[in-house]
């Protein structure tokens, strides 16, 4: 939401602008990768685990591969959840357009665009896993369900007075993934990530902004 001046009777003020990303792709993929494949990676404050478990990999990797995957899951974890805390520049797309194809102008842009992922150091292949797929197409047809709920009952509006404070310290960006139970992270000094069920509740929301403050 964001309007050039004040409406009246709008509690929103008219400058806030908030995204909410809740569909993160590359987020998704990791999480999916670390449950579907049995991985263990260690590290501080990692998500907690997927909502909607996932059947193993129906094409699993050998003892030596699993623990490369391990050992760099958190690492390229940590570099896609600080690109998705980044704001889209528009004018990223529009530079695009005045590329020609296969330009290293053009790769360099879509590579801020997209930002990195798990292709950028393994097999992409991993991803077209029975799994991966079913789970994908599981969750992605429960999200769309829930759009239009979602738009009529939207958790900012819900929880605006804790959210205004939030932006004033800062906040432009919330990140939301599919993950049990209330957690919570900062990313960067704009934007936090938070999964879904912190987001569906009130109490753990407020918490979740409050700690942005």
């Amino acid at each position: 939401m964001l309007s050039a001046v004040p409406i009246p009777g709008n509690p929103w003020p008219h400058d806030m602008q908030i995204t909410v990303e809740d569909c993160p792709h590359h987020l998704r993929e990791l999480l999916w990768l670390r449950e579907a494949h049995g991985l263990q990676p260690e590290g501080d404050d990692l998500p907690p685990r997927l909502v909607e478990t996932p059947e193993r990999a129906a094409i699993p990797v050998d003892d030596a591969t699993r623990a490369l995957w391990e050992d760099a899951w958190v690492r390229i974890w940590r570099a896609v959840a600080a690109h998705a805390a980044r704001e889209h520049d528009p004018q990223l797309f529009d530079q695009l357009q005045g590329t020609q194809a296969g330009s290293p102008q053009r790769e360099a842009l879509l590579r801020e665009i997209v930002g990195p992922d798990w292709g950028d150091e393994f097999d992409r292949d991993a991803f077209q896993d029975p799994s991966h797929l079913d789970w994908e197409q599981t969750s992605m047809t429960a999200f769309i369900a829930s759009r239009p709920h979602d738009l009529e009952n939207s958790p900012e509006l819900r929880d605006l007075d804790a959210l205004i404070p939030a932006w004033r310290a800062g906040l432009t960006k919330i990140v939301a993934i599919p993950c049990q139970g209330e957690y919570t992270r900062k990313l960067g000094p704009h934007a936090i990530l938070i999964t879904d069920a912190t987001r569906a509740d009130s109490d753990k929301y407020r918490r979740a902004l409050n700690s942005f403050n």
